[in-house]
């Protein structure tokens, strides 16, 4: 068994597994960010209703404020870079991630929402948008959450 880290040890290795998980999570953001401001753009976007234009709008925001919370740890942690207080910007920054995933995931579903109304019509818009949020709500919330809570887990690290 390995001994056991010290706290700085432990804060470096935080640190940097949540930059890892960030560069993980951004390039998704990125893309649908892309896609969403192009959308506007196409040809067919004239023909839209009211509502798949403030799906799109919303959608839109919540993507860029997903996209802004996920890349702020690493401007955050830029910042207090040589100013020492390390635990803070670990504590910080998972609570940002935390937060611009939590916007991440709506703007997922609002885009599916979006894109199940134009190609299939309401219902399955509601339909897709629904299994994607409770898929979301289960893999990246209830399921950690869970088993974070399991005596077994804990005593397996």
């Amino acid at each position: 068994m390995a001994a056991a880290e010290t706290d700085k040890q432990q804060t470096d290795r935080q640190l940097a597994e949540l930059l890892n998980e960030l560069r993980v999570a951004l390039p998704g953001a990125q893309v649908l960010l892309g896609f969403l401001l192009t959308v506007p753009f196409a040809t067919r976007f004239g023909r839209t209703t009211h509502l798949e234009r403030v799906a799109l709008f919303v959608c839109l925001l919540l993507t860029v404020g997903g996209t802004v919370l996920l890349m702020a740890p690493s401007v955050y942690h830029r910042l207090r870079w040589g100013r020492g207080g390390k635990s803070d910007v670990v504590l910080v920054a998972h609570r940002l991630f935390l937060a611009g995933s939590s916007l991440l995931a709506g703007g997922i579903v609002a885009a599916v929402f979006l894109i199940g109304d134009v190609l299939f019509g309401m219902t399955a818009a509601i339909v897709a948008a629904a299994g994607v949020a409770l898929t979301v709500a289960v893999s990246w919330y209830l399921l950690p959450t869970e088993r974070s809570r399991s005596r077994r887990v804990r005593q397996l690290e």
